[in-house]
């Protein structure tokens, strides 16, 4: 009887493979199809599940399952906001909390099976998006950058793997062409996995004087250097002549941060690329500067170029692309064809042929207006996809203003009429410029979710307009300076932006009022060098002087010590450098509101096959600025959405702190949940002994600073 039993099972075991086969390139998935391996599910980053056990039925029955508390900061802490979207393989749940320390998790009961802490002990931070999984027999890993470290822990024990690069981890600082000690690096989004390397890009500061944003691959095992693609080319390689001669020599930016896709059957690793450095002057890299702004194919073994396609020349509005490009299958007269989608900041959608790089949709170049600042030469054109349409508004009017009140409305009216605005790609210019889609507008790293079943592409989007406000660096200072003075001009050239000019924060930059009390004189300039959550470390900007003034001005202090070095904010050779004071926040009104009528963000269902929109909705209500009988006022969000074979998108990510469930469909929202604090995170979705989980990061609260990871089932 065992024999036959045995046999039996061989048949299924192969029926099932064979039908599994049949799915072509979806059958990678498939054979996975009760776990979530992978940041954004697989590696065509879809964020999709064929899990359908959950559906429009029986939705409004879903109930938390459990949950776990992090607790790894001391109480009192400012509440943590993860970003964290878990993998879940074997059974096992694998998150990062917003402290930085790596879980593993009972993926069925929620119950802690070991943590790591890559800190020993220390203060930790800083944003980790999701981790890699890579397996070779009984060795099983997961692969997770913690600032400028690449880790390797042992996926069963949780013990770093001391054997791969030093110690347990590779420094991503060195290779980097500058000094390691002075640079800034963190892998926010994890690097993706092909056979026995991981491929990785990184953050870096969106500052003068950045490193370059070299795309790199690893040995899973060893820890050892084997591939650099330079985003900002060599001489002799491609795309050189797009700078200017010197230019890779001080150029920088040009980074992947926002995470990779991969067609492991094509050998083909496909990048999505941001801006170069300094985000809003580019005086010193006049020409389009290839790689900047680029979706990237290169071969995935050896980092061999395939093919490029630049969404923004010469980028002068931090246009980054923000996410991910998802591998997609679509319909085209009866034909299918592989392609790569790519959703950007200012709302359009490049659709590629996945082989080649070519358009599959009509996109025109267009002249854009011209710039006005020193030595900037503006591109004279940009490229506009005629489909898809623009999932987000980009064009910004008089009427678009929020009327609040009479006094509100016209001191924005006042400010936009004083600005100078000609449209999307206005450049940045020293009267001062409205960019809209900001930095903050369109698509974000949450990314887009693709439903292989019916070639609908799913993108959460934000309406927010911004102000740039240039000011030349501030060069000059003499022995009777105070460091006070000098710290107070830092702040204002590299901190008021995001902390606000009064330090009283601007959401979701905390206050820096009273910080004394907090932390101390080490602390604050522990992570002003080295960076700590979403703000990136100064150590290449800031030399010890500049670094005693701006603490010195943070703690009200120093009014009676005078600067050492003079002039010690020096020039470039021939250049004058300006500053973005008010970048990276939503231009508001004087009480904090929106300056733009809303909505201020939405949920697109786009079928990607014909370019056409199927429906579009608000996402997101704040209850304070609905009008009587008007649509939800839709909220500002960067996470993402994951759509599932039982019909539903689940998102979360506004200030509601809401988690929703949504018709695939017809956008109605079937189920919704208040959770403790925000979740700036994506959800992951599988199955458990045939159960269906719904897991989420949570933000920090008040008595729970370090936040939760919570699980939803049906009863």
């Amino acid at each position: 009887m065992k024999r036959k039993t045995n046999v039996y099972f061989k048949w299924i075991g192969l029926l099932v493979t064979l039908s599994l086969i049949s799915c072509d390139d979806n059958s990678d998935q498939q054979n996975n199809i009760n776990e979530w391996r992978l940041f954004r599910s697989d590696e065509a980053s879809s964020n999709y599940s064929y899990l359908s056990q959950i559906n429009p039925d029986n939705v409004t029955q879903l109930k938390t399952s459990w949950v776990f508390e992090v607790n790894d900061m001391p109480p009192g802490s400012r509440p943590g906001l993860s970003q964290n979207t878990p993998i879940m393989v074997n059974g096992v749940l694998y998150s990062v909390s917003a402290k930085g320390l790596l879980y593993a998790l009972n993926a069925k009961t929620g119950e802690q099976l070991w943590s790591f802490d890559p800190f020993n002990g220390g203060e930790g931070g800083g944003t980790v998006r999701g981790v890699s999984y890579w397996e070779n027999g009984n060795d099983n890993r997961i692969i997770f950058g913690s600032g400028h470290r690449l880790f390797a822990v042992n996926a069963q024990s949780g013990k770093k793997i001391v054997d791969f690069g030093a110690e347990g981890y590779v420094d991503l600082r060195i290779g980097l062409r500058d000094d390691p000690k002075d640079l800034f690096i963190a892998l926010t989004s994890p690097g993706i996995i092909f056979k026995d390397l991981i491929i990785v890009g990184g953050r870096l500061q969106d500052l003068y004087d950045s490193p370059p944003g070299y795309i790199r691959a690893y040995d899973c095992r060893t820890g050892k250097l084997v591939w650099t693609f330079h985003t900002i080319p060599l001489p002799g390689e491609p795309g050189y002549e797009t700078w200017p001669k010197e230019a890779y020599k001080t150029a920088g930016g040009a980074n992947n941060w926002a995470g990779m896709s991969l067609d492991a059957k094509r050998d083909m690793v496909f990048v999505s690329l941001g801006s170069p450095s300094y985000d809003f002057y580019g005086a010193d890299r006049l020409g389009e500067n290839l790689y900047g702004n680029c979706v990237l194919a290169l071969k995935a073994s050896t980092g061999e170029y395939v093919w490029h396609y630049q969404t923004v020349h010469h980028d002068l509005w931090d246009y980054d692309l923000p996410a991910p490009p998802n591998l997609v299958t679509i319909n085209r007269d009866g034909e299918k064809i592989d392609a790569v989608a790519q959703i950007t900041k200012q709302g359009f959608v490049f659709v590629l042929d996945r082989e080649t790089g070519k358009p599959l949709f009509p996109i025109e170049d267009r002249q854009v207006p011209p710039s006005y600042m020193p030595g900037e030469e503006a591109w004279p054109t940009q490229p506009f996809p005629l489909l898809p349409k623009p999932y987000a508004r980009q064009s910004f009017t008089e009427a678009d203003i929020a009327n609040y009140s009479k006094e509100s409305h016209a001191a924005l009216l006042q400010k936009f009429r004083s600005l100078r605005y000609e449209g999307m790609f206005t450049p940045p210019d020293l009267r001062g410029t409205l960019i809209f889609p900001g930095t903050r507008g369109g698509a974000q790293w949450g990314g887009a979710a693709f439903d292989p079943e019916t070639s609908m592409l799913y993108i959460r989007s934000m309406d927010a307009a911004e102000l740039i406000t240039i000011v030349e660096e501030k060069t000059e200072i003499d022995e009777n300076t105070s460091l006070a003075v000098l710290g107070a001009s830092l702040y204002s050239s590299y901190c008021a932006s995001c902390h606000g000019v009064d330090k009283k924060g601007t959401a979701p930059f905390p206050s820096l009022e009273n910080i004394g009390s907090r932390l101390s004189k080490e602390s604050i300039s522990d992570k002003i060098m080295k960076g700590v959550g979403m703000m990136p470390g100064y150590a290449s900007v800031f030399n010890k002087q500049q670094q005693e003034a701006i603490v010195a001005y943070m703690l009200n202090v120093g009014e009676n010590s005078k600067v050492v070095e003079t002039n010690v904010l020096e020039k470039t050779p021939g250049n004058v450098r300006y500053l973005n004071t008010t970048g990276y926040t939503t231009w508001v009104d004087s009480e904090g509101r929106p300056a733009m009528t809303p909505p201020w963000g939405t949920l697109n269902a786009l079928n990607l096959s014909t370019g056409e929109y199927e429906w579009q909705i608000p996402l997101g209500n704040d209850e304070t600025f609905q009008q009587d009988g008007a649509p939800p006022t839709g909220l500002e969000g960067k996470s993402g959405p994951v759509v599932t074979a039982g019909g539903l998108i689940f998102i979360s990510g506004a200030e509601d702190k809401k988690l929703r469930a949504i018709d695939k469909k017809t956008g109605n929202t079937l189920w919704e949940t208040t959770l403790p604090a925000m979740a700036n995170a994506t959800a992951c979705t599988y199955s458990v002994d045939g159960k269906q989980f719904i897991v989420i990061s949570v933000g920090g609260t008040e008595e729970n600073p370090s936040g939760f990871i919570m699980a939803f089932s049906l009863p």
